[in-house]
């Protein structure tokens, strides 16, 4: 979607939009009421929990990338502690209990239509639970860094320290 293009009405007072040039960009405004849209960036949060010499990966059952394999990660919501994002992310998508740990990488750039600007990437630790997958995760598993299954993202690859081994996108 086009920076602007998303949103058609006035949120304030329902009048059609006008996109117009303000503030160094091209902005849905209201002519009514002369409110302005600012797109505010996706925020995303991934834990990266390792055991030895493997990590933990989920299988994504919705595309991009469907049945591709990722770190466990999700949207932070408004007013959410990226730190517990990470945290509710891996309960929700592998049954585990984690505590993060630190911060282990900051990416930025949006890899598509429907991912996030900013991704926080947590070292996390295992507290407790059991291994099973949920949400928005068809399978989740533990994997040796030397026979990892096809993942999804070049940020998955970029935080793993791998090349090739790419899922195609999926519609």
């Amino acid at each position: 979607m086009k920076p602007g293009r998303s949103i058609n009405f006035c949120p304030i007072c329902g009048t059609p939009t006008q996109l117009v040039f303000s503030h160094d960009a091209e902005r849905a405004k209201c002519p009514a009421c002369r409110w302005t849209h600012f797109e505010d960036p996706k925020v995303a949060a991934a834990a990266l929990v390792e055991d030895a010499d493997q990590v933990l990966l989920v299988r994504r059952i919705y595309p991009p990338f469907r049945d591709c394999w990722g770190l466990p990660a999700g949207f932070v919501n408004a007013y959410e502690d990226p730190a517990r994002a990470a945290e509710r992310e891996c309960r929700e998508e592998t049954g585990l209990e984690v505590q993060v740990e630190s911060l282990l990488q900051v990416i930025t750039g949006r890899e598509h239509d429907l991912g996030a600007d900013i991704i926080l990437v947590y070292r996390c630790q295992v507290l407790g639970g059991t291994l099973q997958a949920g949400d928005d995760a068809g399978d989740a598993a533990f994997f040796q860094r030397d026979s990892l299954p096809p993942l999804a993202f070049r940020t998955t690859h970029s935080i793993l320290g791998v090349e090739g081994n790419t899922c195609s996108p999926t519609e």
